[in-house]
């Protein structure tokens, strides 16, 4: 390259340096407002971005973006500063050794609070990690171990499996009129601990356990299982575990001829149950917290919003939806996202949200106040059975 003087090189260069300028100055001034200055305030969220978990995941994600979307449309301000809600996702693919990681990493990124885990079992492992560090918590974790550590920074986003579970047992045995009863767990926190937890409601109602096995979370062939129990001839048959396994759970039902319907909790309350299970589905039975959504307070507004948006909600979306609002206005109350200072105002405050109209915590970080829907399949989708309380 010649390093010769061009002056007409020289022109053209300092006119498109002089227009670059004029570019840049009228891009800074037609944006003007709080956009501009606005310190970004980020929220960690941990869930199973893929995997055969990545359904629950997305659907959960995608509440918690519509929350910060909504709650910067406001331009909030934090000590008297324009700020600015921003997402750090992170994918802990449902394991807990990677929830851990996943959750130092997101501590490292400066985050302010964390929405997540979603399951039980990452869940309470990356709790201790948030707590060490003084972190509010806000998981969708429905195991009760989950908020039994004594720690101050967690709370959830769903009732408890101690609710579900205990809500569920009494429904098979009372309403049912189920007496000998078979339970299968995914030996998870959250499969087997949903099963415990049915499993004393229904012996205090007065069923009979004739049956308690269990599989794996990554296993796919119950027939082995399903004919220990076809002997005890069951009237009903309790799993817990995910939509995954209790698609094909409900197919071998079927395929080896036991007739007790299947009753599990949300996490099979799916539409991809439906579509694994195929015709198997009709008659199971599942538990889901709160109302159904067209009786939440917003409910009509959030799935208006939300389809438009993102398409057909998942059922944790408008759980993370709450979950995030609730965070951030503990934020906006304490006037701060430092974590010290708004964990007090969290722990004490009353929200109306979507999925109920007082959103409150108890001093473990249950929710003070829950109740469970029961919906059964009927002509290939879930309809509502009954509305039951939960604590």
């Amino acid at each position: 390259m010649s390093r010769h003087f061009n002056p007409v090189m020289a022109a053209a260069l300092g006119i498109a340096l002089v227009l670059g300028a004029c570019g840049q100055k009228q891009e800074s001034q037609g944006t003007p407002g709080a956009a501009d200055t606005a310190t970004q305030v980020k929220i960690g969220f941990a869930a199973p971005l893929t995997g055969p978990q990545a359904h629950y995941g997305k659907g959960y994600q995608n509440g918690v973006q519509l929350a910060l979307d909504d709650a910067n449309a406001l331009n909030p301000t934090l000590g008297g500063k324009p700020v600015k809600f921003v997402l750090v996702a992170e994918d802990d693919m449902a394991d807990p050794k990677t929830a851990t990681q996943v959750a130092q990493r997101v501590l490292d990124g400066g985050v302010s609070g964390v929405i997540g885990h979603f399951n039980s079992g990452t869940s309470i492992p990356a709790s201790k990690v948030y707590s060490d560090a003084g972190m509010p918590q806000i998981a969708m974790a429905t195991a009760p171990a989950f908020t039994q550590q004594g720690f101050k920074t967690t709370f959830r986003s769903m009732t408890s499996d101690t609710q579900q579970g205990s809500v569920m047992g009494r429904f098979v045995v009372e309403k049912l009129a189920a007496k000998k009863i078979a339970i299968i767990d995914d030996r998870t926190a959250y499969g087997q601990g949903l099963a415990d937890e049915f499993e004393k409601a229904a012996k205090a109602a007065g069923g009979n356990v004739v049956a308690r096995e269990f599989t794996n979370d990554k296993a796919s062939d119950f027939m082995a299982i399903l004919t220990r129990i076809k002997s005890r001839k069951p009237d009903a048959i309790f799993f817990g575990g995910t939509d995954a396994q209790s698609g094909p759970l409900a197919k071998q039902l079927t395929q080896i001829g036991l007739k007790s319907p299947l009753i599990s909790g949300e996490m099979t309350r799916s539409d991809t149950f439906i579509k694994l299970a195929g015709d198997a589905a009709e008659g199971t039975i599942a538990s889901l917290a709160g109302v159904p959504m067209e009786q939440m307070p917003g409910g009509a507004d959030f799935l208006k919003r939300f389809k438009e948006r993102f398409g057909e909600p998942e059922i944790y979306s408008p759980y993370g939806y709450d979950a995030t609002r609730v965070m951030v206005a503990a934020m906006l109350k304490a006037d701060s996202s430092e974590p010290a200072k708004y964990l007090p105002v969290l722990a004490s405050i009353h929200h109306a949200g979507v999925t109920a109209p007082d959103i409150s915590y108890d001093d473990k970080g249950d929710l003070a106040n829950g109740g469970i829907t029961v919906y059964q399949v009927r002509s290939g989708k879930w309809e509502v059975m009954e509305t039951l309380g939960g604590k």
